[in-house]
């Protein structure tokens, strides 16, 4: 019986699925803020339609 293969994810070309930039600047306590970015394509979500992927 063969395996279920999951849909591959619609991962942004445009920011490689990542849509947060991480500042340079730290907090008091050491830890290091993130911020959306704002990518033209999935909108700092980091994930795309499918209707916006290119034609493999």
């Amino acid at each position: 019986m063969p395996q279920h293969t999951r849909p591959a994810r619609l991962i942004c070309h445009n920011c490689d699925g990542f849509g947060r930039a991480i500042t340079t600047g730290h907090r008091h306590d050491g830890t290091r803020t993130t911020t959306p970015v704002n990518c033209p394509t999935c909108h700092g979500r980091g994930t795309v339609a499918r209707a916006f992927l290119p034609a493999l």
